[in-house]
Formats: C-alpha cells, structure tokens, sequence
C-alpha cells in the first residue's frame, strides 16, 4: 500500500503544471511567467503581458495538456484545424494564469504557513481525492491521506506545498471577486417549481400547411420585393470550390477479409483439435465485453441478437463449436450450452472483427506516401491514375467540406479556402478516421447572394407558409371563441373536422410529443388554470388551441430537503459566470503581446534561424 501511496508523487509533480485544465484560478501553472526560472528557454519571448514575458517553457506546458486532452477524447488523430484552435487556447491559458498572477501581487494576497499545513491535511488535491489509493469501498478516505502526508519524502512534501501556495491565494482572489452572490428562496423555488411542476392538456393542431390550400393564399410582388429587402441575409451563397479529391479509404480489402476467414477457420480447427474455447476467447476474441470471461454471452432471449447470430444459436448443436458466422461484427464462432426451446439461449463466442491486417496497414500507408509524392511533381488525377486510383470531381462548400470515401474533411476544406491556395495547387495527404485523402483547387466562387429573380421561389414559398399559419389561427381562435362560449372542445372540433389529442403530464423543459420542446404551446398549458381553455398560439408553423387538464404541483417539502445543494449549485454557477467576465475584463484594459508567429515560425530555405519548428 505505501509504494502504491508513493507512486502517487507524479501527481504532485504534475500538479504545478495543470494550469491548463480550464478551472479558472484554481489549476493554473506554477511559474507560469518564468519569474524564477532563471532562463527565457531557447526560444526565448513568446510574448508579454503587460511587461512580464510568456515563455516557451510555459506555453509548450500548457499546449501539451490540452493536446493530450484532445487526443484522448477521440480515436483519430488531432488534426490541423484543431491544432491550431489547441494552440489558440494554450497562448490563452498562460495570458490568463500571468493576469491573475499580477493581480495577486498587486492585491497582496499571501499564504500562511498555517494555512499550507491545515489545508494539506484536510483538502486533498483533486486527483488524490478520486485515487482508488486513498478510498476505501469506493469513497475517499482521509485517513489513508493523511497516513501518506505523514510519511511523505521531503520531495513529495515540497509539491505538496508548492500546489497550495499557488492554489489558496487563487482561492481568496476568487471568493474577493465573487463575494456578494446572493440567490434568494425566491429565486430558488421559481426555479425548482419550473423544473417539478407538471401539467396535462387537451390540445387541437390545424396543420395549417395541409388544411389551408395553395388557392386559398396570394402572394403580390411588392411583398416579396418587401421580404427580400428585410432577409436578404437568408440567401447568402456560401463560398464554394470545384475540386478534384482521391481518398484512399481504410476499409478492408478484400485480402484482408480473406485473412479473417482463414484465421476464424484455424480457431475452430484448435478447438475442435481439443483447445479450450474459453481460452481462444480470451487471447483472441475482440468483444472485450465477454472475452475476459471466456466470450461468455449468458442468457439470452431469442430475436435479442442480430439476424444470422440469432439464427445460427437457434439452430446449432448443444455443446459444439458452429461454422464461422458472418454477421456486420465480423466472423462469430459460437457454442451453446444451454437452449429452452426457441425462447432463450446460453451461449459463448469468439468475434474476429473484418479489419486490415498489419500488412495491409503498411501497404496503405505506403499508397498515401506515395500519393503525397506524385502529387508535387503532377496533376493529382495523374498521380491517382499512376496508383491504379480514379480522381472524383466536385462541387464542395466552405460550410461543410465533404468528399466521397472520406466524409467530412475539415482540414481539406481548410486548406482548399485558405486564400494562399492557388488553382492547381495540390494537397498534402490528409487523414481523418475514415481515409487518407488529397485534394487539387479547380477553382473557387466566392459566392454572394441570389438576386431577387433567384429568390423569388422560395420567398414566395416562405411567404406562403406564414399566410397558411395567419389563416390558421384565425380558424383556431374562432374554435377557441366557441369553447370559451360554453361549448365542448371536441363537438367544436369534430364540426371543424379536427381531432383533440391528450398529453402530459410533462414538465415545462422537456418535448412534448404533437406540441414540441419549449414552445409557446407548451408553456402557455402552465398559464392555464385546469380546465380552461387558451387563446389561439402558433408554435412550429402550426396553430393550437390548448385546454388544461391536469396540474401536478411541486412538493415544497422536497424542494426544503435540497435547497441547500440547489443554491450552492446556482451560486457556483453565477461565481463562474462573474470570474470569466472578471478575466474578459482584465485582457480587454491588458498590453498583450504575441510573437508565437515571429519566435516560433520554422526556418525557410533562405534564412536560417537556428530555432527548430515545435509542431
């Protein structure tokens, strides 16, 4: 357990540098303005704010955690596009941690001794607090904390304090920002009441784009003159280009596939030769769900499987290996221990996923490298064709850069639009999860408006909607008029030709099937006392008239049992809130100065800086 407890030192080491997990003021970077690192770094000045220097040191810090955290979010690699968003946020993590730093000295906010001390026995770092090293039945245990504090080496002590003397100072700066949150009992139970309350209505929807006919509206010139002059934004062209893309996507070959077949072959062969099966599962099987247990499945009902598992369990002998399953997963092989008739079974399997063998792999990655070659020396439907591959000619938006075989490109499109792209240019190879692809610029229109000429269909369109919605609801409220008179809603409706539909009981934040999410339909069903009925109201270019039901009020007692957790909730929401515009407000009045594209910028053939490239 102690050299467990005392592996946990990485953390403290890290901990100096977390600055750039984005909890504003409490996990910012030890020394994040170099001040007493005694050098500027290779690279030296990225930059100032407000005099003091943002080093390479400090920035690559906070560019590397962000980086890991992308990467970690997602299979595929960071692209391009979010490369540069990384560096963005990293150059605005360090401004950020330098501001609050001078802001500190200039507020003379310190930390005592006897602060570090109480606060290192009793306020964990956040990652030792979630460490299965200091739980106990899943739940922190300060007493294994404080039993590592107490045998701590000096070197895990001294981070221990560094964290706390950059942490606590952070905190007193926040709570002297924020000080003054106040939420009142008010507030919160109108909160909660919006959240618990629950109401059921009687509603009637004319459907106005079917009940109301094409002939029964007319649209003049002028009006459309009129709505093309007020929404002329709404028939903006995006930006396009005419490109000529060659992916090379991941899938399997179909060498690949064979190599499955085969492989899942030889699998059944071993068992049937005497190797266990639970065995294979477990060093072969890629369901990571139920190889640990043998690709055990359990019990199953039929039809709970896709097709041709389903059918090959239902139909297999007791007690013996199938021939290999195709199924959309791979290649299945499987042993039913158990069957209860057509209704249920018990079984285990080994899934041997279609993908490239390493080889295959290899080859691809080959194939890219020597497209990205070709394509500097020619055209990229010539490079294609010298590898066998046939080039696709299209149309793509800025908006949403999409070629066949490789989806969405947002690092192609990124470099098709950028202004320094000529006509006959030629790609590097980019990847994204699905390929490897290129690209070569045909041209570009930038796109624009359609003129009125252009416009006129679809304006007469909108214009043609929002006439058959106005007609509506003068229908609706004539129906609404008649209910209000002491008539039922549903004879006023039948005679109408329309039907009353129920729902609820719902809450005001949640969709509500037939009258939508958040709309004026739904929110006017809590105006409403029971059983009355609502004026005519347009919600999703249709009209509703609206009878409430049912009411189910919130219960005060258990609003009183979380109150305390409510507001401590909403005033940390409202402190967050008050210390981001603190922040915006301290960069706006700032001298800050970036030189990330000056300092760091790879040496070109003609000059040679001697300062490497960093990405």
């Amino acid at each position: 357990m102690m050299r467990q407890m005392r592996n946990n030192t990485k953390w403290i080491m890290i901990l100096a540098a977390l600055a750039f997990g984005g909890l504003l003021f409490f996990e910012w970077g030890m020394d994040i303005t170099g001040q007493t690192a005694g050098s500027m770094g290779v690279y030296g000045e990225l930059g100032q704010v407000n005099g003091t220097p943002v080093t390479y040191d400090a920035y690559m810090a906070s560019y590397r955690y962000i980086y890991d955290q992308v990467q970690s979010s997602q299979e595929e690699p960071v692209t391009t596009v979010q490369n540069t968003e990384i560096e963005d946020q990293a150059w605005d993590e360090v401004v950020n941690a330098i501001l609050v730093q001078q802001e500190l000295r200039r507020r003379g906010i310190v930390v005592t001794d006897e602060e570090v001390v109480n606060a290192a026995r009793f306020n964990p770092p956040p990652d030792f607090a979630s460490s299965p090293a200091f739980q106990t039945d899943g739940q922190f245990d300060i007493a294994k904390y404080q039993q590592f504090v107490a045998g701590a080496t000096p070197e895990q002590l001294m981070g221990l304090e560094a964290y706390y003397r950059d942490v606590i100072p952070r905190g007193k700066l926040a709570r002297q920002i924020s000080s003054g949150v106040h939420v009142s009992d008010a507030e919160l139970w109108g909160d909660y009441r919006n959240e618990n309350e629950r109401a059921s209505v009687r509603y009637v929807g004319f459907d106005p784009l079917i009940r109301v006919s094409d002939d029964q509206i007319e649209t003049t010139a002028d009006e459309v003159s009129r709505h093309y002059s007020d929404n002329r934004e709404d028939y903006a062209v995006p930006t396009t280009a005419s490109v000529i893309s060659v992916a090379l996507p991941k899938v399997p070959t179909p060498a690949d596939t064979a190599a499955v077949e085969q492989r899942v072959a030889d699998l059944r062969e071993a068992i049937l030769g005497g190797e266990e099966f639970a065995e294979l599962a477990r060093e072969e099987s890629s369901d990571e769900g139920t190889a640990p247990a043998g690709g055990d499945l359990g019990v199953f009902a039929k039809g709970s499987m896709v097709q041709a598992f389903d059918s090959a369990v239902f139909a297999a002998r007791l007690d013996q290996v199938t021939e290999p399953v195709r199924t959309q997963f791979g290649m299945h092989l499987i042993e039913v221990s158990q069957r209860w008739g057509q209704d249920s079974a018990q079984a285990r399997h080994i899934l041997l996923p279609f993908e490239r063998t390493d080889e295959s792999e290899f080859d691809l990655l080959e194939m890219a490298d020597t497209l990205e070659e070709l394509g500097e020396s020619m055209p990229l439907a010539e490079a294609a064709a010298a590898l066998g591959f046939e080039a696709d000619t299209l149309e793509m938006t800025e908006s949403f850069p999409l070629i066949p075989g490789a989806g969405q490109v947002p690092e192609g499109g990124e470099w098709i639009f950028d202004p320094e792209t000529a006509p006959g240019d030629v790609s590097p190879v980019f990847e994204n999860r699905g390929a490897f692809y290129a690209l070569e610029l045909v041209s570009v229109d930038l796109g624009g408006y359609l003129t009125e000429v252009e416009a006129e269909t679809a304006i007469r369109q909108t214009l043609g909607v929002q006439k058959k919605v106005a007609a509506a609801l003068e229908e609706a409220q004539e129906l609404s008029d008649e209910v209000r008179g002491g008539r039922p809603l549903d004879e006023v409706a039948r005679e109408m030709g329309l039907e009353v539909q129920e729902a609820g009981p719902f809450v005001r934040s949640e969709f509500v099937p037939g009258l939508g999410f958040r709309t004026v339909a739904v929110g006017v069903a809590f105006g409403l006392e029971v059983g009355e009925v609502s004026n005519a109201v347009e919600a999703n270019q249709n009209a509703f008239v609206v009878e409430k039901t049912g009411w189910e009020a919130a219960d005060s007692l258990a609003w009183v049992g979380q109150v305390d957790a409510q507001r401590s909730q909403l005033v940390a929401a409202v402190r967050n809130q008050r210390l981001a515009q603190w922040i915006d407000g301290l960069r706006e009045s700032a001298r800050i100065v970036d030189r990330r594209e000056e300092v760091l910028a790879p040496p070109d053939e003609t000059q040679q800086t001697g300062l490497p490239p960093i990405f």
